[in-house]
C-alpha cells in the first residue's frame, strides 16, 4: 500500500487561475507535490503552504506561511526556513506551471501536518529571504496571493 494522499484544488483571479495539486507522503517521510496550475502570468511565482485552510475571504484569509518552528523565511533548501517555504514555481509563456516538488517539512500526518492548511500561489517571485526588502524574511516579498486551495485527504479509490 502507498503512503498518505491529499489534494488541493487551486482557484483564484476570478476563476482565471485553476489547477490541482496532489500530495503524496512516502514511507521515508518525503512529501511529493505534483500537479498543474493554469492562468498564471509567465515567470516565477512564490509557492507556499499557509497556516490556515480558511478561504472565506479568498486567499487573503489563509494566514501567514506555515511556520510551526518560528523561523525566518528562506528557500526550500535552506536550514533556516518556514516549513511552508516551497520556493517558486515557473509558468511558461502559455501561463501553465507544472509542479513537481519533494520536501521533508510538509508531512501529511503528525504534529506539523499540512492537512487542512492552504497552498498559495503568489503574483511575484519569492526572493527566498535574500532580497533585502522589509518583507524578505517573512514572505519572500512574493506579492499578492493569486491562487490557493485547501489541502484535504484524497480518496484511495
Amino acid at each position: 500500500m502507498g503512503g498518505l494522499k491529499a489534494v488541493a484544488v487551486i482557484t483564484g483571479g476570478d476563476n482565471s487561475i485553476k489547477g490541482s495539486l496532489q500530495f503524496l507522503q512516502d514511507h521515508n517521510g518525503v512529501t511529493h507535490v505534483r500537479g498543474k496550475i493554469v492562468g498564471l502570468k509567465p515567470g516565477l511565482h512564490g509557492f507556499h503552504i499557509h497556516a490556515l485552510g480558511d478561504t472565506t475571504n479568498g486567499c487573503n484569509s489563509t494566514g501567514p506561511h506555515f511556520n510551526p518552528l518560528n523561523k525566518d523565511h528562506g528557500g526550500p533548501l535552506d536550514a533556516i526556513r518556514h516549513a511552508g517555504d516551497l520556493g517558486n514555481i515557473v509558468a511558461g509563456q502559455d501561463g501553465v506551471a507544472e509542479v513537481s516538488i519533494e520536501d521533508y517539512h510538509i508531512p501529511l500526518k503528525g504534529q506539523h501536518s499540512i492537512l487542512g492548511r492552504a497552498v498559495v500561489i503568489h503574483a511575484d517571485p519569492d526572493d527566498l529571504g535574500r532580497g533585502g526588502h522589509k518583507l524578505s524574511k517573512t514572505t519572500g516579498n512574493a506579492g499578492a496571493r493569486v491562487g490557493c486551495g485547501v489541502i484535504g485527504l484524497q480518496s484511495s479509490v
